[in-house]
């Protein structure tokens, strides 16, 4: 029994390596508990934007849109359009990543809000690179609404905007 649950966690794992999504630690979760879901920590979802922000410093547009739900909803914070398709993730993404941003949270609040679903939100800024190489910095609020599906824990809803003046 033992030899076979430590195989499926090893296949679990060999296949979030190749999709790209999850993390083995979450996929041994799910397996080592028969299936079943166990409760998430707030230590899991603060993990979430660590990876999104690794993501971000690939500079791939794709990598970055793999880490939300297909049906999921993009507010950017520079950007009019609400994204909606992977590909306006994409697209957004593309060019967002042109200023090489490092986000770093400066003060959060996560609500857990069942075994599948919780929502992380505050205030993080972003430092970009400018063309001529010089940086800036941009405060911006946020809020990721993340679900697990499957294995993986997806970004379906991300709204960010510039922090307001005064």
């Amino acid at each position: 029994m033992r030899r076979t649950r430590l195989a499926g966690v090893a296949i679990a794992g060999a296949a979030v390596l190749v999709t790209g999504t999850g993390t083995v630690a979450g996929t041994a979760q799910a397996v080592e508990s028969g299936g079943r879901r166990s409760a998430v920590s707030k230590a899991r979802i603060e993990a979430l934007f660590d990876r999104w922000n690794a993501a971000l410093a690939t500079g791939n547009a794709q990598r970055v849109a793999d880490l939300y739900a297909r049906d999921a909803v993009l507010l950017p914070t520079v950007s009019s359009k609400i994204r909606t398709t992977r590909a306006g993730r994409v697209d957004y993404f593309k060019h967002f990543l042109e200023s090489k941003p490092v986000g770093r949270i400066q003060q959060r609040h996560i609500k857990i809000l069942s075994r599948d679903d919780a929502i992380d939100t505050g205030l993080y800024q972003f430092t970009l690179t400018n063309k001529d190489g010089s940086k800036s910095k941009v405060d911006a609020r946020y809020t990721f609404v993340y679900e697990r599906r499957g294995s993986a824990w997806l970004i379906v809803n991300h709204h960010s905007s510039a922090v307001p003046a005064g």
